[in-house]
């Protein structure tokens, strides 16, 4: 088990930043309650991290602290990007730096088609895959490009989510509990969705209650309990170690 990294507090993490993405001793609240205290991990460019942890452990704040959502606030810490500072951004700054976070309720535009949902994430620059090129890789929005979105079945909305994630130029892609009510054969269509795209150079960050498909298809794991890392390594180690998954995960 890898312990996490001890950075010396008071001194910036710019130029010691060891890997494409860098969380470095972050501390995120709502309100006056603390949701995650002094985190840091790493992970590396075209890797595909599982983020764990029972309900409340800190899992979907420490994805909207990294995509500088207006809530929660990040009270300290760093957060890096290729060497840009993530954390001196507003959300659409981390966006247009190439975070795409993609979050549990997908937040399909109303109103709008399929295809005009994906025209409208790519108004503004950095544009990334063409329509086409996402069609491709869903062949099944292709079929419902004239369709409303919010009237797909939940997994085409998740693919649709997906989609206008990357129909922008993204570096690292969040998912926050993509497999939620999906039935296993669309849970496997969008792993192999998400290998086709770790193919393509995009790191991802996969929070998922189903901590056993996460960790099959993760390279890297970290595990969160209370706001606090407990695990820091590969997936394998986790998959292999019953005692922690008992202990942590509930499985």
């Amino acid at each position: 088990m890898n312990v996490k990294p001890d950075f010396s507090k008071g001194v910036s993490h710019a130029e010691t930043a060891p890997a494409f993405l860098s969380v470095w001793n972050m501390e995120s609240y709502y309100g006056e309650s603390y949701i995650v205290q002094n985190i840091s991990f790493n992970v590396h460019e075209g890797e595909i991290l599982a983020l764990l942890g029972r309900n409340g452990a800190g899992k979907t704040t420490t994805l909207r602290s990294i995509a500088r959502m207006d809530s929660p606030q990040l009270a300290h810490g760093e957060i890096w990007l290729d060497h840009q500072p993530l954390h001196k951004m507003r959300s659409h700054e981390a966006a247009a730096a190439g975070i795409g976070l993609v979050p549990e309720d997908r937040r399909i535009i109303p109103g709008l088609t399929v295809e005009e949902n994906l025209q409208l994430a790519q108004i503004a620059p950095p544009v990334g895959w063409s329509i086409d090129r996402l069609y491709e890789l869903f062949p099944r929005l292709r079929e419902r490009r004239d369709q409303e979105g919010t009237t797909l079945s939940g997994g085409e909305q998740q693919m649709l989510a997906v989609a206008r994630a990357l129909a922008r130029d993204i570096k690292v892609l969040l998912l926050d509990e993509p497999y939620e009510g999906l039935a296993p054969v669309i849970v496997d269509e969008i792993e192999k969705t998400l290998r086709v795209i770790k193919e393509q150079g995009i790191t991802t960050i996969i929070v998922e209650q189903n901590a056993v498909r996460a960790l099959e298809l993760a390279d890297r794991a970290v595990i969160l309990d209370t706001g606090g890392i407990v695990f820091d390594g590969t997936a394998a180690e986790v998959l292999e170690n019953e005692e922690l998954r008992s202990e942590y995960l509930a499985i």
